[in-house]
């Protein structure tokens, strides 16, 4: 049996929603609706395309429809890597799915054996690997540390255990556990 189609309409439009438009998934980003002096109303938005990760401005006549994307969401945690796959193990079946870098996106930098990630399927094909916000990681290789330098001092780059490049303060050394906020590529503070 099909799974049942939900319709939205734009005036329905909210951050985070996703709809089947033009051949993919997007997302809304922002939304404004416009009700100008003439004319009917309508629904203008910015739309990221979960796939692809492409930004678009579209505009929707106010109250029109269009398929709602059903996106079914589980909990992984990545196990282990093999070759150039990366794979993860669903909580509740023990069912290994196995992804590549390109699937996952630039947060791979910060995937690390053990951590649990967010995965996001429409039609049972995976769209969107969505990491934790934050994750703690050590520190492999940065400059030394000089006596003096302060949190409002600067920054270095650090290498982390991931192999990511980050931005920190010059007090950080080597061996030291930092927390990373995955969204910003940012450093947030020690463990």
């Amino acid at each position: 049996m099909p799974a049942k189609i939900y319709m939205i309409s734009s005036n329905d439009f909210r951050p985070g929603v996703s709809i089947e438009w033009n051949n993919g998934v997007w997302r809304v980003i922002e939304f404004l609706h416009v009700k100008p002096g003439k004319g009917s109303a309508f629904v203008r938005t910015k739309l990221k395309n979960v796939q692809t990760g492409n930004v678009v401005e579209q505009t929707f006549r106010a109250g029109e429809t269009m398929p709602q994307a059903n996106l079914e969401k589980s909990v992984m945690q990545h196990t282990y890597k093999e070759g150039d796959d990366f794979v993860f193990m669903d909580m509740e079946t023990y069912e290994e799915s196995r992804l590549n870098a390109k699937q996952i996106g630039d947060r791979v930098k910060y995937l690390s054996e053990g951590m649990e990630v967010s995965i996001l399927r429409w039609n049972d094909q995976i769209m969107e690997v969505e990491l934790p916000n934050s994750v703690v990681l050590e520190v492999l290789q940065t400059d030394p540390g000089v006596k003096g330098d302060t949190a409002t001092g600067g920054s270095k780059p650090a290498i982390v255990s991931t192999g990511a490049q980050v931005m920190v303060p010059l007090f950080i050394s080597i061996g030291e556990r930092i927390r990373i906020d995955t969204r910003e590529d940012k450093y947030l503070g020690r463990e």
